[in-house]
This record gives structure tokens, sequence and C-alpha cells, in this order.
């Protein structure tokens, strides 16, 4: 087996792991304030895994660009077989590298973000925050200087002060600070220093 095709089939095990886990309360929250989707309701998902939080964005009606850097996150995503997988546009690529599409509403990245070097995090934040439209909203998660992975290369972690300077312009609709420890999807202990936000661009 090539180092590719290894490295394919170690991401599609830890895909089929998670398979069945729910979306993240932070994607429902934010669909939940927007109520009835605009009627050109663009979400775009960085960092999209194999889907989990698409599943609830297609069916609230909502078209998304699915962004993953992983290819085999993609495929395992099309292989869903999702009933609107034609709302869906799959894009290989890292966040930090895509360009954010025009009229997008919603952007969503559930634990992605903080896999980000600082200067590519605050350029990515920097163009979110231009791309969305007032009463567009960014749902997701950030990472905590607490959290035992601090140190890290090519990851961002904020304190309480940055973050929430961050959303300068938004209406903070949740921001919960959580720290606990608990164990990776990988079998690995860790303690989490995390902030799950909602935000609404004023």
């Amino acid at each position: 087996m090539s180092q590719a095709q290894d490295r394919a089939a170690g991401w599609a095990a830890y895909y089929k792991q998670l398979r069945e886990r729910p979306p993240r309360r932070t994607l429902l929250s934010a669909l939940d304030r927007f109520g009835e989707p605009p009627g050109d309701a663009l979400a775009i998902d960085l960092g999209c895994g194999d889907g989990r939080d698409i599943i609830a964005i297609l069916h609230r009606g909502w078209s998304v660009v699915a962004v993953d850097a992983e290819p085999e996150a993609l495929k395992q995503l099309m292989a869903r077989g999702l009933p609107d997988a034609d709302r869906i546009t799959p894009i290989v690529a890292r966040m930090e590298e895509v360009p954010l599409p025009l009229g997008v509403h919603l952007v969503n990245s559930s634990f992605a973000m903080p896999l980000c070097e600082p200067e590519r995090f605050h350029d990515l934040w920097m163009r979110i925050v231009e791309a969305l439209p007032a009463g567009g909203r960014f749902s997701g998660q950030w990472y905590g200087k607490r959290d035992s992975w601090l140190g890290r290369p090519g990851m961002t972690f904020l304190d309480r002060d940055e973050a929430l300077g961050l959303l300068d312009g938004f209406e903070p609709e949740m921001f919960e600070e959580e720290e606990s420890d608990g164990i990776t999807p990988r079998g690995n202990a860790k303690h989490w220093h995390i902030f799950h936000i909602v935000a609404r661009k004023r």
C-alpha cells in the first residue's frame, strides 16, 4: 500500500468512527436563529470532514460549499448519498486558501479554524468578516490558551479577551467557554479549552 493509500485508509477509518455523531450545537443554534432561510441561502463549511454538519445545513434548505483539505473527507461526504447532494459544492482545499463565495450568509467551521497558524488564522477571519453581509453568521469553535495542544506548530490559541476582540462588529449570540478533560476521537487523553461561538454580523 502506498503512503497516499495508507493515509486515505487512516482518514476513512477516522470518519467511519465519527459517522453517526450529530451536527454540532453551534451550527444548529445558528440555523435556528435564521429561521426560514433566505431565498438564496448559501453556507460554507470550512473543514467539513465527512459532513456531519452538512446534513443539517441541507435539511434546513440551504446550499453549501463543502471545503476540506483531505480528499477522503469529501469522498466520504459524497458517498453518504444524501438526497439533496445536488446542493453541495465540494472543494478540496485548505480553508486558508479557498476563496469565500459571494452571497454567503453562514460560515461554519466546527473545530477546524484552530488548525491554522496564527497569521493565516487572522487572515482567514478577516476574509470571513468581509464576506458576511449584515445579518450573516459565523458558527464554530476556537481554542483557548489552556488547551493541552498549546504549543503545537501550525495552530492558533486565543485567550478570552482576544476571542471577544475578534468579534467586534458582531453580536455574540453564543459565546461559551469550556474546559474539560476528555479523549480525542483517536483515543488520546486531552484537556480541552474551547470557545463555542455563534455570532451575527451587525
